[in-house]
């Protein structure tokens, strides 16, 4: 083995000994429940706390007891928008904000840190009265938001290939939406798998924008399945980038296995250990 072999082997192998022993390094990392559908709660709760995980991303309330269980967060729940109607829409802005309420309520007694928004589809609407309109909803929640230390978390997701018509579907638009809205609880979700689709260039990316980001997701590109060599992101680089700026939010991993799903998770952990 040479030394450009054996380098990569070195830190690759001290990941791989740090996640068995249930530690991860620099990053918080979580696991998506849906991306699980065949394996338990349980199943998935303890084998995630062995490897090191510490949350666990889009749990159903009934579930959240069996994630205490075994020391870990559930993190990201559902908020009060759906993929296709979100902030975008004034006449959506009162319904939102009465579920907020209640919701963040919620949140803060079961100590869940963050909860998702989405921008809602364009339906014609042009990408500048979307903003202006989101901006104005998420201007109606943050205060409860701020009071209860809940942070909120909008998910840019691509609109090329699997949410066609989406609004919040670029970094650029999004980051400008945030910094309107100007709270510490209001941030992006930064998804590697749908901006890699959308954008490239993520590292770079997340450089530059990494203070209105909150949330991380995975994914394998293409196809949204491992993250390994398989595709084209080099997701050791981006975690390392992530962890180099400081971040202190979760990285949720939510590729959907197309092989045995809790094997790919430990991969996965390995790889994203730094």
């Amino acid at each position: 083995m040479n030394r450009r072999e054996f380098l990569p082997a070195t830190a690759m192998g001290a990941a791989a000994a740090a996640a068995a022993d249930g530690t991860q390094g620099r990053i918080k990392q979580s696991v998506c429940r849906w991306c699980y559908r065949n394996v338990s709660t349980e199943d998935l709760a303890k084998e995630s706390a062995r490897l090191g995980i510490q949350a666990i991303d889009l749990l159903e309330q009934k579930d959240w007891a069996v994630a205490k269980k075994y020391g870990l967060i559930p993190t990201i729940v559902p908020g009060p928008t759906n993929i296709p109607n979100g902030f975008n829409r004034l006449e959506n802005h009162d319904e939102i904000e009465k579920k907020f309420r209640d919701l963040v309520v919620v949140a803060s007694q079961e100590k869940i840190p963050s909860i998702i928004v989405f921008s809602g589809n364009r339906r014609g609407m042009s990408d500048e009265q979307g903003a202006e309109n989101c901006v104005t909803g998420l201007n109606r929640i943050k205060k409860y938001a701020e009071d209860k230390g809940i942070l909120v978390v909008m998910e840019l997701l691509n609109s090329k290939v699997d949410h066609k018509d989406y609004m919040c579907d670029h970094t650029a638009w999004g980051v400008n939406v945030i910094k309107q809205v100007n709270s510490p609880n209001v941030k992006l979700l930064y998804d590697i798998y749908h901006m890699q689709i959308m954008e490239g260039d993520c590292i770079r990316t997340i450089r530059e924008n990494f203070q209105y980001i909150g949330h991380y997701h995975t994914g394998g590109n293409p196809g949204r399945n491992e993250i390994d060599e398989t595709q084209e992101l080099n997701y050791r680089a981006i975690s390392k980038a992530i962890a180099d700026l400081g971040f202190q939010g979760y990285m949720a991993h939510e590729f959907v296995p197309k092989r045995e799903p809790l094997k790919s998770l430990a991969e996965a952990v390995q790889l994203c250990t730094v």
